[in-house]
């Protein structure tokens, strides 16, 4: 269960980071009240799982996951660059991700 909520923090993540976006500079209300809300959720989950994964675990997964997701939001939402560079950094992300969770007890 602290896996499954560790992903939804993640996700959750990727929503407060495009929603902030959106926002305006928290000029505009719903996007920042969807900011706000997505953040509070994010840090509960985060804090309820690091009650049993790992702290560099459990932060690394959250930010791997909010990294990789608000790339890809940005380039499917704001036609940002896909660029090789990018591409492979994402993918160096992911890699420590799983090497993070194999090397977890």
């Amino acid at each position: 269960m602290p896996w499954i909520s560790l992903i939804i923090a993640g996700l959750l993540e990727v929503v407060w980071a495009t929603a902030m976006k959106q926002s305006n500079g928290f000029t505009r209300l719903w996007p920042s009240l969807i900011t706000a809300g997505a953040m509070l959720v994010s840090f509960a989950l985060l804090s309820w799982s690091m009650r049993t994964l790992p702290l560099g675990t459990a932060y690394m997964v959250w930010t791997g996951i909010g990294a990789v997701g608000a790339f890809i939001a940005g380039v499917a939402i704001y036609g940002e660059a896909l660029t090789s560079g990018r591409i492979v950094a994402a993918v160096l992300i992911v890699g420590g991700l799983v090497l993070m969770k194999l090397s977890s007890h």
